[in-house]
């Protein structure tokens, strides 16, 4: 396992900004350990929460900036559906963030091929009026993220050693 650090004074500062800056210290705290990259080698050095920790930044990013459509075509789909994502927001108590992820997933196997494709920018976009099964899920994450944020940095806050060490 990679040992990951970040030091007192950078956590504590993020606290202070809040809930987003307090998760994104962890996230980039992580990411410095492990080369700036999340691949299969990386990931063989963090642990479950260190990887589920990243696997909700890279679908919060995306879902608010495009939604489930663009996640699954920047191809994040099978990291978030593929692997036990949904199960550790559960073991986190984020029951509900974790049901909308089973919720999502037979959409995901039933056209996730098709939006990953390659396309132009154009086809892109036609890909959210093809889709709208997935506008319920986005807007179910939209409204509930401010709420899911706080309870993941509630989590990390009382698992600190799961995630990183403070130096």
């Amino acid at each position: 396992m990679k040992e990951v650090t970040i030091k007192d004074a950078t956590l504590q500062k993020a606290a202070e900004e809040g809930m987003d800056t307090f998760v994104k210290a962890f996230v980039d705290a992580i990411y410095d350990a492990i080369g700036g990259t999340l691949n299969a080698e990386s990931m063989q050095e963090l642990n479950a929460d260190q990887i589920t920790l990243l696997a909700f930044q890279m679908l919060h990013e995306e879902v608010m900036d495009g939604g489930f459509v663009q996640l699954i075509h920047n191809g994040y789909g099978p990291f978030i559906f593929k692997n036990p994502f949904a199960k550790m927001l559960k073991i986190w108590g984020l029951t509900e963030f974790g049901k909308l992820i089973y919720h999502a997933y037979p959409l995901y196997v039933k056209y996730g091929a098709e939006i990953e494709k390659d396309c132009t920018d154009d086809e892109f976009m036609a890909l959210f009026e093809r889709y709208p099964e997935f506008d319920e899920f986005d807007d179910e994450f939209v409204e509930n993220e401010e709420e899911w944020m706080e309870e993941i940095a509630h989590y990390i806050d009382e698992h600190i050693d799961r995630f990183v060490k403070i130096v």
